[in-house]
């Protein structure tokens, strides 16, 4: 148990990483040079988000729970989270449209996401299933 938290909370550190290079190439690209605090603030903010990410998948690993439950609590958590730490370090301004607009954004990276895994573990047991019936 240790040792999976351990693992997920390094990929979490990885995917934040991967997250924050993406977005200073961006800012790169764009000839925008934000002060060394923000990107340090930012940075971290991001590895933690990622390691958060990371920890939370473990609700799916819940076998007393159904998919759906798991899933609501995930989502529920994810987006809870998510939002506390961008609006207030200022991913996202606090006003109404991009709020919204963030919100619209989040579900469908989560359907995405969500769709991704859905199919992966089903074409999983199909095979295991298929392999059985052999």
């Amino acid at each position: 148990m240790v040792y999976k938290l351990f693992q997920k909370s390094v990929s979490g550190v990885a995917w934040g990483g991967i997250v924050t290079f993406i977005a200073l190439t961006i800012l790169m690209a764009n000839n925008i040079n934000p002060p060394i605090n923000k990107i340090w603030l930012y940075m971290l903010m991001s590895i933690l988000l990622g390691v958060f990410f990371g920890v939370v998948s473990f609700i799916f690993e819940l076998e007393s729970w159904s998919p759906l439950k798991k899933t609501i609590v995930h989502f529920t958590l994810t987006i809870v989270v998510f939002f506390i730490v961008a609006l207030s370090i200022g991913w996202i301004p606090a006003s109404f449209w991009p709020i919204v607009i963030s919100v619209i954004v989040f579900v469908i990276i989560y359907g995405l996401y969500w769709s991704g895994f859905y199919f992966y573990y089903k074409r999983i047991e199909n095979s295991l299933n298929n392999s059985l019936k052999k």
